[in-house]
């Protein structure tokens, strides 16, 4: 990209200039650069003098001062090199300026002859617009009032001859072009100094406001920086210079370049970079830096473009912030997670174990009924009167048709017998009953526990699985409490394949939601319990699972706060089982939401999960 003169201008003249120089402030390198090239003007016009002082006169004077003066400027030049503050260099710029420019007038002039000032009064005003700039107002008064007294009292008595050749007024014009030269010279101070002073107040409100914002950035431990556009330092707060110092072991100075003690992999990586950015793209990123204690510094790095009038990157300010203790917090709370994940496990698991538990000890309950009364009918049977019987027909055997015929107890004995036998078929209808019912009860356990252990295997698995089985598994759990509080549920499943999912995950969001409906609608008081399940897809290709209640409902004030960790309404509860839940949908990338018109409108919780079958993982 080309440059205009006010880019390629300074370049040329800071190529005369040390590193340290061109790392001064923009006042002290703007006055470096004015001496450079002034001082290079002048070494051009003396050489001028040098080669084409023979050409126009015979005199050796042009020469000898043409390379005195080249002598000079040359000598400042180097002299200067030396220097980080640039007014003993002007000092002797300006003094070596009024000299040359003094003694010339008397060289080039004799009594009698016009002064050659009189034809170059631009090279007069640049005495106190050079002084001023470079030496300040009062200094740049003093060389002014000295070649004021030069121009218009000391060259005009030297044209008379101090009175020698002619009387000392006698030439007035040679008086009169002294004062017009003073007053130029009074004038063009006096603009300079106007403008010197404005610009020193315009630069002291701008060092106020740098010093304000030096102290806004020094006052923060964020990493705060300006580069120019080749990625050198311009400025940079105390907080950069330690993180450059920790990772470099050396502190940054302005004109450094950021990368210049990296990898070159990371220089060629940060110069692509650079250009990205004063192209206009902003850039941020975390990135990590090794240490000399083999520590590892995480930061986050942003950069963004200093664009000019024309909207040309001309810099990059570059912003970073230490994430190390931000990292150790997420480490933290990625731990809590996990610990408040397995927490949710373990409530899930308990939220099963306990309808197993509940399930189990219903049956239990059925079992030990009909085994009590197994137990009364054994006890209370006829079998020990068919023993009599069969005893007392022992006793006769040898008689036994008279003893049937003639003895009274033989003849009640056939009917004794047909009584006993009503009985004992009728024992035996009621025990096969009782021992049938203590059957499925036992069957019911085998199948709830096979379940529970089911389901515990599967843990952290994602598998293919019925969505609409895994329901009624759920159900099941719940069954044995259902029936007895009357709650009626109403299925509404549609015709969907495998889903691959969390068996467990999923079962422990259904337990949970079915738990919470059963104690909403026992709370609600209604004789008609209604529970209600649909399964269905929606039109985002995504599963839907809703559990309706007609129970107490939720108020809108509870709506917002439903899934927050501790929030219950329960009194018992300990309002971790719907936060879990949610945690748990999330984690499936689904979503657990809940729905309800209000106080005693009961609820509806949806669970939503990626429709994923194996055909479309396939």
């Amino acid at each position: 990209m080309s440059q205009g003169p006010h880019a390629w201008i300074p370049g040329r003249l800071d190529a005369f200039l040390t590193r340290e120089q061109r790392r001064l402030p923009p006042e002290e390198l703007g006055r470096f650069r004015v001496l450079v090239g002034t001082k290079l003007i002048l070494l051009f016009v003396s050489l001028m003098n040098v080669v084409t002082g023979p050409l126009f006169s015979s005199a050796k004077w042009p020469v000898v001062f043409g390379l005195v003066m080249s002598v000079g400027w040359v000598s400042l030049l180097v002299f200067m090199r030396g220097r980080t503050s640039p007014r003993l260099p002007a000092l002797l710029a300006c003094g070596l300026f009024t000299a040359s420019f003094s003694v010339l007038t008397y060289v080039v002039t004799t009594p009698g002859v016009t002064s050659p000032h009189e034809s170059a009064p631009s090279a007069i005003a640049l005495v106190p617009v050079l002084a001023v700039y470079l030496v300040g107002i009062r200094t740049g008064l003093l060389f002014t009032l000295v070649f004021c007294v030069n121009v218009g009292l000391l060259h005009p008595l030297y044209l008379s001859g101090f009175g020698t050749h002619h009387p000392i007024f006698l030439e007035l014009h040679s008086w009169m072009n002294g004062v017009l030269d003073i007053i130029v010279l009074l004038l063009t101070w006096a603009l300079s100094a106007l403008f010197r002073s404005a610009r020193d107040a315009a630069n002291a409100a701008v060092r106020d406001r740098e010093r304000k914002l030096a102290s806004l950035l020094e006052s923060t431990d964020d990493i705060v920086c300006s580069l120019d556009a080749q990625g050198r330092i311009v400025t940079i707060n105390s907080a950069a210079r330690r993180r450059f110092r920790d990772v470099y072991g050396r502190e940054p100075r302005p004109g450094d370049s950021l990368a210049e003690c990296a990898s070159p992999e990371l220089r060629d990586n940060w110069q692509k970079t650079l250009a990205l950015v004063r192209q206009g793209q902003p850039f941020r990123r975390e990135v990590a830096y090794p240490l000399a204690n083999n520590e590892i510094l995480d930061m986050d790095m942003s950069l963004n473009p200093i664009l000019d009038e024309h909207g040309q990157g001309v810099g990059v300010t570059l912003f970073g912030r230490d994430i190390r203790e931000r990292k150790r917090a997420e480490a933290r709370l990625d731990e809590l997670h996990r610990g408040l994940v397995e927490a949710s496990r373990r409530a899930g698991m308990a939220e099963m174990a306990t309808g197993v538990l509940h399930n189990v000890g219903n049956a239990l309950n059925s079992v030990n009924v009909s085994a009590s009364l197994v137990s009364e009918q054994l006890r209370g049977s006829r079998l020990r009167m068919l023993s009599r019987a069969v005893e007392l027909m022992k006793e006769h055997t040898n008689d036994l048709p008279a003893f049937l015929s003639d003895d009274a107890r033989g003849r009640q004995l056939p009917e004794y017998l047909a009584s006993i036998t009503q009985h004992l078929s009728q024992e035996h209808t009621t025990m096969h009953e009782e021992m049938q019912r203590l059957i499925r009860n036992m069957e019911h356990i085998k199948a709830v526990v096979t379940l529970q252990q089911e389901h515990a295997r599967s843990r952290g698995q994602v598998e293919p699985i019925s969505v609409v089985e895994l329901i009624d598994d759920a159900l099941r759990l719940h069954a044995t409490s259902f029936e007895r509080l009357g709650i009626r549920i109403q299925r509404e499943y549609d015709e969907l394949p495998q889903v691959l999912v969390d068996r467990h995950k999923l079962l422990q969001i259904l337990v949970n939601l079915l738990t919470n409906a059963r104690h909403a609608l026992l709370e609600s008081g209604r004789d008609a319990k209604l529970l209600a399940l649909r399964v269905r897809k929606g039109d985002d290709e995504r599963l839907r699972i809703e559990v309706s209640d007609n129970g107490v409902g939720i108020t809108p004030e509870h709506m917002r706060r439903m899934f927050e960790h501790g929030f219950t309404t329960k009194k018992d509860g300990h309002g971790f089982g719907l936060h879990a839940s949610a945690l748990a949908a999330q984690e499936m990338d689904g979503r657990l939401s809940c729905d309800s018109a209000g106080q005693g409108e009961g609820a509806t919780f949806t669970i939503e999960l990626p429709l994923r079958s194996r055909e479309m993982t396939g």
